[in-house]
């Protein structure tokens, strides 16, 4: 999304969207309009790519709006493509009605980034009739409000919002499941069952995707826990409702379903979705019997305790924690990664290394998949972090824990990589999953020789301080850290630079960012610009200054070379 200092800014239209030798944009027949012809209309500014998969969900959505006020002409979207071709600009644009920047004109789109402030796509950024900034945060918007959100303004906004906290308010199962030409669900057997047989019982709204895995293999789950708690005669319903877009699809995951659904289509899953914020997948809303909602999210707690997290009240949630806490001060390495008789880890070629033969070593778990971006970028940090630490230390070990979704994918990736694994499909994944909560990959466990987990947040550790961050440990980071700080008071706290003479820079504390000298990744700290969004190395920024020589000193702070795409995970839907 973007960040922050652009709500509010005025910009001249011409300006913004022509070039010296352009005036106009594109169409994807190749039409051209003048960049004139669009003033007084609202704009939008739609940053997105076709590698990009939140952007190709998202523009569907972005169409549906468009396709119904179009035809008011009082507004219109431009494209600002971050793609790398031409061709693949063409096949995304193809799908668009709306106009475009020319991917010719690369220094307008940069521009055009650079001074939205870009972290992330999809992104879209809101402009009045003036050129005036409304939002830079039009994708949250559109996902929340949809059509319903027009004209988009901060009064409309604000009104929807109103709106929506009145709902809650005065929410019931009814207010909820009906629409004003249905109030019924349905039965996987084409049954009509009335809203009105399910009001006093506990009810779970499922919201799930066919064509999800994490939903496949929730739904066998809760299957399970629906017919435990209906044999024990539970007062408790399942209401799925389906995000599919093809028929034949939800027909096929709903046969087998033994509770009801919204019918196939319906205009309240949408709706639904927005209104319960919906933002991961599965997802089970309980409403309780009086029609409230009792917790927006269940799943991973079904997923975790099954039927004891039945039946969902915060007092419930209250006594499960206390189990996961106990759990969490037992826990060993064999308790985590030995199931039944599986009580091995593969090397090479298949060999098996028993579980007891990790004994006493610190682990790293790391959860990846030969088709995520981020996570072959991470690989040869990983590997770097890896090989340097095992030279120091023989008492450590990394395991690959996959999310390929075949074996030739896994043996390719697991290939060029110098530690252990799980086999393929080993269902021991899953239970890893569920324990550190993973729901993004790339991800690294950390784990001491008692088995005990050290931190779930290893990535960003060694992303910023390589084999340095080992073993881990709070203690030791604080150490790292109080290095880092002791550096930095040589360091003067504002230079100039004839990189970015029009202003100061300003020693800044950043996690991540990229060096606009070198271009390379950099951490920690950096001199930065806030209100061009420019971020120097400090080695760049003080080599020009003179400010400090010491190149020795400054190497030991750079971390190694890192790469981040669009975002820094594959996450779950």
């Amino acid at each position: 999304m973007a960040t922050d200092k652009i709500d509010g800014v005025s910009h001249d239209l011409v300006l913004l969207l022509t070039s010296e030798d352009r005036d106009f944009l594109v169409r994807n027949n190749g039409h051209q309009v003048k960049v004139e012809s669009l003033k007084g209309k609202k704009i939008w500014l739609y940053f997105s790519a076709s590698w990009c998969g939140p952007c190709r969900q998202f523009t569907p959505k972005l169409v549906e709006v468009y396709d119904e006020f179009s035809s008011k002409g009082d507004f219109e979207i431009i494209f600002v493509s971050l793609d790398k071709g031409d061709q693949l600009f063409n096949e995304y644009f193809s799908k668009m009605p709306w106009l475009a920047i020319p991917f010719s004109d690369s220094d307008t789109r940069d521009h055009l980034k650079k001074l939205f402030k870009m972290r992330g796509i999809p992104s879209l950024a809101m402009l009045d009739e003036s050129g005036k900034v409304l939002s830079s945060e039009g994708v949250e918007i559109i996902k929340d409000y949809g059509v319903e959100g027009y004209p988009f303004t901060a009064e409309k906004i604000k009104e929807l919002k109103e709106k929506e906290e009145t709902a809650k308010k005065e929410q019931s199962l009814r207010s909820i499941l009906v629409s004003q030409s249905r109030d019924y669900v349905i039965s996987a057997d084409g049954r009509k069952v009335s809203v009105s047989e399910l009001e006093g019982k506990l009810v779970g709204l499922y919201f799930s995707l066919s064509s999800y895995n994490a939903c496949q293999e929730f739904t066998t789950t809760l299957a399970e826990v629906y017919e435990e708690l209906r044999a024990k005669g539970e007062s408790f319903e399942i209401v799925m409702i389906s995000l599919d877009d093809e028929e034949q699809s939800f027909k096929k995951y709903f046969e087998s379903m033994p509770w009801f659904a919204l019918p196939f289509n319906d205009k309240s899953c949408g709706k639904l979705a927005r209104y319960f914020k919906l933002r991961v997948l599965p997802t089970l809303v309980v409403i309780g019997q009086d029609g409230k909602t009792l917790h927006s999210n269940v799943a991973e707690a079904i997923e975790q305790h099954g039927i004891q997290a039945y039946p969902f009240t915060p007092e419930k949630f209250v006594e499960l924690e206390e189990i996961e806490k106990a759990k969490r001060e037992a826990q060993t390495l064999e308790s985590i990664l030995v199931s039944g008789d599986t009580d091995f880890v593969i090397g090479k070629d298949g060999v098996k290394i028993p579980v007891s033969h990790l004994a006493g070593k610190n682990i790293l778990l790391y959860f990846s998949a030969h088709w995520c971006p981020p996570c072959r970028a991470f690989l040869p940090k990983l590997i770097e972090a890896y090989q340097n630490i095992k030279a120091k230390d023989e008492a450590f070990e990394v395991i690959f824990i996959s999310s390929d979704r075949d074996q030739a994918s896994f043996d390719e990736f697991f290939s060029g990589m110098p530690w252990l694994a799980l086999p393929f499909g080993d269902k021991r994944k899953a239970s890893l999953g569920r324990t550190f909560k993973v729901r993004s990959i790339p991800k690294l466990i950390a784990v001491e020789p008692t088995g005990r987990t050290v931190t779930t947040e290893a990535r960003n550790l060694v992303m910023i301080h390589g084999a340095d961050a080992y073993p881990f440990t709070d203690e030791h980071i604080k150490e790292i850290e109080a290095r880092y700080e002791e550096m930095a008071k040589g360091w003067p706290a504002k230079v100039k630079h004839a990189l970015h003479e029009q202003h100061e820079l300003v020693l800044t504390k950043h996690r991540m960012y990229r060096c606009n000298g070198c271009e390379k990744e950099g951490h920690l700290w950096s001199f930065y610009c806030a209100e061009c969004d420019f971020d120097l190395h400090p080695k760049c920024a003080l080599d020009e200054d003179k400010g400090i020589k010491d190149d020795n000193k400054l190497e030991k702070a750079k971390p190694g070379e890192g790469w981040k795409c669009d975002g820094e995970v594959c996450s779950r839907a």
